[in-house]
Order: structure tokens, then sequence, then C-alpha cells
């Protein structure tokens, strides 16, 4: 008989383990923990599946830390065909009950730590099943200590959100957002309009952990906005964030140099690896990630679902 329940206390952070890969093991545990330390889980959120007195799968629900509904399922160990469709419905419904609206799950190729998805086949299938659809193609960058540090572009001068307030930062995103090329602002833009999907992703973005200086405007010679950069940290890494470039500043290189400030801003953080997404379709971001010295490690579909 299969159940599906709360993770008891000593389940966690374990919570479903594979023999003879203690590597996989740890850090997937080191990585809940991390979640639970900062908010983005709780212990009540932790699903596991149960058949016949042993772990046969789990998902757990995460959200921005200081939220109180579940946005996403992170660590989805399926397990067998039915247990991972017991395991997404049963998460649908609690994350419902909570108030979401709609829910995420991200499937990275290669799989890697922490989260190590195995099956990538099966996951997609039970997603599908669950009517999950891909939200975003993307691909995934990152810049680790010891590769070459981008040179800052000496054209641009940059304000910080602290110095501007957040009307410039909307205004600008907005104007960035008409010729867009990143699926999932297409549908925010569809949905809420250009201001409405600007102030929106602004509000997400001061949601994050950063630093009051770290968002900023760039300005070019004549003292025009063209450039946000918005880096932050999440509970696992430092990332690039939000990078828009203004349809006046546009086929100037000035992508690279937004990437470029937010890398100096975490490296005199004190970060030694940096991460940053975009589309698989927006050609331009990923060529400015590849200039200023990152490398494509890995790729990302986004999936959701409305509840």
């Amino acid at each position: 008989m299969l159940t599906i329940r709360t993770a008891r206390p000593d389940e966690i952070p374990a919570l479903t383990t594979f023999p003879d890969d203690d590597e996989r093991n740890a850090a997937t545990a080191a990585y809940l923990t991390g979640l639970l330390e900062s908010g983005c889980t709780r212990p009540e959120w932790c699903l596991v599946a149960e058949r016949d007195g042993r772990l046969a799968g789990n998902a757990v629900l995460w959200t921005i830390p200081g939220r109180d509904v579940p946005m996403d399922i992170v660590l989805l160990e399926p397990g067998d065909p039915d247990t991972g469709q017991a395991l997404l419905a049963h998460a649908a419904q609690q994350a419902r009950g909570l108030g979401a609206q709609t829910q995420g799950h991200v499937l990275d190729a290669p799989a890697q730590a922490p989260q190590f998805q195995r099956d990538p086949r099966l996951r997609e299938t039970l997603l599908a099943g669950a009517g999950f659809t891909v939200a975003r193609d993307g691909r995934r960058f990152e810049w680790t200590l010891g590769d070459p540090v981008p040179a800052q572009d000496e054209r641009l001068h940059w304000r910080s959100l602290a110095d501007l307030g957040e009307d410039p930062f909307v205004e600008l995103l907005a104007d960035t957002f008409t010729d867009t090329k990143d699926s999932i602002f297409q549908a925010e833009i569809a949905e809420h309009g250009l201001r409405g999907a600007a102030e929106r992703n602004i509000a997400d973005m001061l949601e994050m952990d950063h630093e009051p200086g770290w968002f900023e405007i760039g300005y070019d010679a004549a003292d025009t906005p063209v450039a946000i950069s918005m880096p932050a940290r999440t509970p696992n890494s430092a990332v690039i964030g939000l990078v828009a470039v203004a349809r006046a500043g546009r086929g100037q290189g000035y992508a690279t140099a937004v990437v470029a400030r937010g890398t100096h801003v975490l490296l005199d953080a004190g970060f030694d690896a940096i991460r940053g997404d975009c589309d698989a379709d927006n050609i331009g971001m990923a060529r400015a990630f590849q200039r200023a010295g990152y490398r494509n490690f890995a790729n990302r579909k986004m999936f959701t679902r409305p509840l």
C-alpha cells in the first residue's frame, strides 16, 4: 500500500536515500538543511511516499524566504510512475490549500548536485501527465574564481536603487519588455501588461537576498539610462539575477557590461561562484554571458501548472 504523508522529524533531512550513493545522499540532505534554515521550505512541506514500511519517494515544496505560500516543487524523487503521480497530486493539493494558484518545477540536464535528478524521461512524462507545461527552455551559466574576471565597461556609470528609488527601474524594465525574447516575461506581459509585468519582476527581485547598493541602473555618456543590473544571492548560490538593456542601448554590448557589473559586485561581496540563466531563444543574452567568461554548464527546463 502506498501512503503520501508529511515526513517525520527523524526522516529529515535525508528523506529518500539511495544505496551506494553517499555523495548524492549527503549533498541532497545538506541542500534540504539549507532550505529549511533559510525559510525556503518548512518541515510540514516535506512530503514522502511510503510503501510497505519504506520510503519510496519524496517531494518538497519551496518558496521565496518570507512568503507563506509555496511556489514550486524541489527535491522531487518520483520513484516509480505510480509513486510519482501520487506525490505530484498531493503536492498540488497541499499547495492549493495554502493559497497557491500555480506550481513550478525545474529539470536540469545533465543531472547534478544537489538535486541529482535521475530518470529525466520519467520525470518529464510525470510532469506532463500532472498538467505541467514548459514555461521556459533555458540555459544556465556559471563563473568561478580562477576564471578571467570580465572587464567593466567604462562607457557606463551606475546609480543604485537606494539613490534612485523603484520607479526608474520599473520604467526602464517596461521599456526592455517591448521586444523581450524571454518566454516567461512574454507570458507575464500577456497577463499583466508591460508595466504590470515590470512591477512584478522588480518586486520579486526586491524579495531576493541582496545588499542595498547591488541593484543599479547604468547610464551612458549622455546620462541616458540604458541598462539594469540586479545581482542577488540565493540559499544555494550567488546569481546575476535580472539583466535588462533599453531599446535605445541595443546592439552596443551593454548586456555583457551588465553581466560584468554584477560579477564585480558579487566578487566584492566575497562570492567565488556566480550563476545566471536565460531563455534558449535569447541568443543575445547567452552571448553576453559567454563574452563575460561564463560557461554553459547545464540546460534547465522550467515547468508550471495551474492549481
